[in-house]
């Protein structure tokens, strides 16, 4: 059988051929399976829950941002537990935070180029009493974007209890501690966690050089690393992701 034609305006056309139409028929239904697909994944991926990665890195930013977003209170609470030289119980309590948090103004001279090139976003800083109101101790929480950048500012400061180059004192006027300067800092302590360094430097009450004290027993500040080691852990300790809240980001 020949080929039909048919006329269109005057004009002989060749008819489409089944073949064409079978193709493009084929392709699109092809297209919209693939489209079909698409949409079914991106559904998928726009429902499903975080997975263990995503949820642990959440985990992580969460952690970095506390210095920012936890209130004073929560990072400083009002009293810290501590162990007594006896291995009693005891609490010191909160004198007053600190409104500045530039790195440069918490930290010795020697310290500062180090916390420069380590990034140091913030140095929060309170200063606490300790029970019997003998002993003034300034904690600083030191901020890092990453727990490497942490790691080498810690690294800087001294070790077995010196004092200098460290965390400076911070004193506030019409209190027990207003005699707190850095002349008077007999005792420092450091430790690094995740982003963050805390440190402690301590002295008494009564405002004494530290170079008029003589031997000092050892015990005596001993408890300023449970005031500094609990203000990490809080700082440090992940909790379970909550992705419907505004300060996750999932």
């Amino acid at each position: 059988m020949g080929e039909h034609w048919e006329r269109s305006g005057g004009r002989a056309t060749r008819p489409r051929s089944w073949s064409a139409l079978v193709v493009v028929t084929v392709l699109a239904f092809g297209c919209a399976i693939v489209a079909g697909v698409a949409g079914s994944v991106a559904g998928a991926e726009l429902t499903r829950g975080p997975d263990a990665a995503e949820i642990q890195r959440a985990s992580a930013e969460e952690i970095a941002r506390r210095w920012q977003v936890w209130p004073v209170k929560r990072i400083f609470p009002a009293t810290l537990p501590y162990v007594t030289e006896q291995g009693g119980q005891e609490r010191a309590r909160r004198v007053g935070v600190s409104t500045r948090t530039d790195c440069q103004a918490a930290v010795d001279a020697r310290l500062r180029a180090t916390f420069r090139a380590a990034g140091c976003r913030a140095v929060l800083r309170a200063t606490y009493l300790d029970a019997l109101q003998g002993v003034v101790v300034t904690i600083g929480v030191a901020a890092f974007p990453d727990a490497a950048s942490a790691a080498r500012a810690h690294a800087a400061f001294p070790k077995g209890g010196r004092p200098s180059p460290g965390l400076r004192a911070l004193s506030f006027p019409r209190t027990v501690a207003d005699r707190f300067t850095a002349a008077g800092r007999q005792h420092g302590y450091a430790r690094q966690e995740g982003p963050y360094v805390v440190a402690v430097t301590a002295g008494q009450v009564d405002g004494r050089p530290a170079r008029a004290v003589g031997h000092q027993r050892e015990t005596l500040f001993a408890f300023t690393a449970d005031l500094a080691d609990g203000v990490l852990r809080n700082l440090v300790t992940p909790v379970v992701p909550d992705c419907t809240a505004k300060e996750w980001l999932c």
